[in-house]
């Protein structure tokens, strides 16, 4: 207080009082909670094209919302498109209720038509998508009939081939490393493309096939949190 009263010395005693309060209470620790950033919406669709399709799409943003919404309505539904707006992929369409299947579709189905892009530079629509780990164990590391080790793209081409990764996109190269140093068995490390919520990876984990005479088990894996990535606009 007397430090403020000698550099103010014409503030009156409440003015100082006040001031005293002010400076007490900006002091005090505050309790901060961490939040991670917000990744891409499930409330939007993601269409990457050229910049020129980007540039000749936008300029009529406000019509192409109408012509959306029209197509919407004239099969039922009842999703709307809020509004348009560029990414550095392309453009974003955003829309007041998480998209389906049946309403990407009716989108996809309107911008393959618009007559303003060139069809050739623009990939159709997509939902955002993060990405999950998970890893498989219960294969050899070195085979020992052949002396050879697990290559990660033998165990990619056995995944293709099995049902249970029907519609499993991996999201990188797969690693293959040995448990211990002393063991003979590999842990296989896959990143796959998957919804926000998780579902695809929700269905592989626990899950049992066979490569070669071993059976492999799908586990999950602790995940450091960080912002989701999409795999249209954060590429």
């Amino acid at each position: 207080m007397l430090k403020i009263k000698k550099a103010f010395s014409s503030l009156q005693n409440k003015k100082i009082k006040l001031v005293q309060k002010i400076i007490s209470r900006e002091s005090k620790p505050r309790l901060y909670i961490n939040m991670t950033t917000k990744g891409p919406s499930c409330k939007q669709v993601i269409v990457s094209m050229s910049i020129d399709n980007t540039k000749n799409f936008v300029k009529d943003s406000s019509i192409h919302i109408v012509n959306i919404n029209r197509s919407l309505k004239n099969i039922k539904l009842d999703i709307m498109a809020n509004f348009i707006h560029v990414d550095n992929k392309g453009i974003v369409i955003s829309t007041n209720k998480v998209v389906s299947l049946l309403d990407l579709q009716s989108i996809k189905k309107y911008v393959k038509n618009a007559h303003c892009i060139e069809a050739e530079h623009t990939e159709f629509p997509r939902l955002s998508q993060s990405k999950s780990y998970l890893n498989i164990i219960g294969i050899l590391y070195l085979a020992k009939q052949s002396n050879s080790y697990i290559s990660p793209d033998n165990i990619e081409k056995i995944l293709k081939s099995n049902h249970i990764f029907n519609n499993i996109v991996l999201a990188s190269k797969l690693r293959v490393i040995k448990m211990s140093p002393k063991s003979n068995m590999a842990i296989v490390w896959i990143n796959i493309w998957d919804t926000q919520s998780g579902t695809k990876a929700k269905s592989l984990i626990s899950r049992r096939f066979n490569i070669g005479s071993f059976i492999a088990t799908i586990c999950d894996i602790n995940m450091n949190p960080g912002v989701p990535q999409c795999k249209n606009c954060w590429k």
